[in-house]
């Protein structure tokens, strides 16, 4: 197994886990937005429990600028990113 194809299918599983809390993300189209409600999505993404679980996930701190770049990617996306961020520690 491939490094992104071990992160893919972590990040895949946390992205289900907080998907599933809000009925109005029923539809799965792996966007990572989903992980948040989207009729009251955060004012902050910093210290949500999605992003918290990430972090514990793959030992990283995400700033600011990573938490809001993956938001707005799609699972694919968003496991090269974790690759990269991974790999500059």
């Amino acid at each position: 197994m491939t490094e992104y194809k071990r992160i893919y299918d972590i990040l895949s599983k946390i992205y289900d886990k907080h998907r599933s809390k809000y009925p109005e993300n029923a539809s799965d189209s792996e966007q990572m937005c989903l992980m948040w409600s989207t009729d009251d999505p955060p004012d902050v993404l910093e210290d949500t429990e999605p992003l918290q679980d990430i972090e514990e996930a793959f030992d990283i701190y995400l700033n600011d600028d990573d938490a809001y770049a993956l938001y707005d990617m799609d699972l694919a996306e968003a496991a090269k990113r974790l690759l990269e961020i991974q790999q500059e520690t």
